[in-house]
């Protein structure tokens, strides 16, 4: 997802995002206060089809580096998923700071099978940095692979995903990451991750992370992360950081 780490225009400033933590947090009370909407309405089968999720954090990290300059960020997604629950689609966004790009939007689609207690997640994602500079590689393609299993609290993850020509200056790069979990009670998870990034362009680094996600409400969760690099030598966006994340989702 990212690659080399380009300054652009300054972030959003610190009010909107904080403007915008308040309205999920009302909103994550009205939808509780308000009464369930019958299943048999006309339309409602199309419409549960979908979900939508949007949120706010302190600084956007995608494999244990910074998208946003250390600063903070908002991001949206919709989701499509089939009656079978095999097959999802849709497009997302999330602010940056990469080539003059405050924006990044992105398009997937995946596939996610379960089989012999593991399920697995298949996806293909689109992304492109809206606005960027001329000459800045906008736009890249990423491939994932996820397996995972649960056994009571326990969970465990392995998380493989490639890139044959990422958005800035880096071209093709591989992730792998293992990551560990456990379900403490129905609303209090805790996981820790570590993950390795090989790449043509930028730095290779091992990235870590740890921390947890707490659910205020069946909507509403709020997230808690440490996250580290061996690459701060490389710049900011490689350097440790304590991020804070909350995400309604409906």
């Amino acid at each position: 997802m990212i690659r080399t780490f380009v300054s652009g225009p300054a972030a959003p400033a610190a009010a909107p995002i904080a403007a915008l933590v308040a309205a999920l947090i009302a909103a994550s009370a009205a939808s509780a206060a308000a009464p369930a909407v019958a299943q048999d309405e006309p339309g409602s089968a199309a419409r549960d089809a979908w979900t939508f999720e949007l949120g706010a954090g302190t600084d956007n990290r995608s494999k244990n580096a910074s998208k946003s300059g250390n600063d903070g960020y908002a991001f949206g997604s919709a989701t499509w998923e089939s009656a079978d629950g095999l097959f999802y689609a849709g497009p997302g966004f999330e602010t940056v700071q990469s080539g003059g790009s405050n924006v990044e939007a992105e398009l997937s689609a995946g596939y996610q099978p379960e089989a012999f207690g593991y399920q697995f997640d298949f996806n293909a994602v689109y992304k492109y940095r809206l606005d960027a500079e001329a000459g800045y590689d906008a736009d890249g393609w990423e491939f994932t692979g996820n397996v995972s299993r649960a056994v009571g609290p326990a969970s465990a993850r392995l998380q493989v995903q490639y890139s044959p020509d990422a958005a800035g200056s880096t071209r093709s790069f591989t992730w792998v990451e293992g990551q560990v979990g456990w379900d403490f009670d129905d609303r209090l998870n805790g996981t820790a991750a570590v993950g390795r990034r090989e790449q043509v362009g930028a730095p290779d680094y091992t990235g870590w992370n740890a921390g947890v996600t707490y659910a205020l409400t069946d909507a509403l969760s709020v997230d808690l992360r440490y996250y580290d690099t061996d690459a701060e030598t490389f710049g900011e966006q490689y350097k440790q950081a304590l991020v804070a994340m909350i995400a309604y989702d409906f």
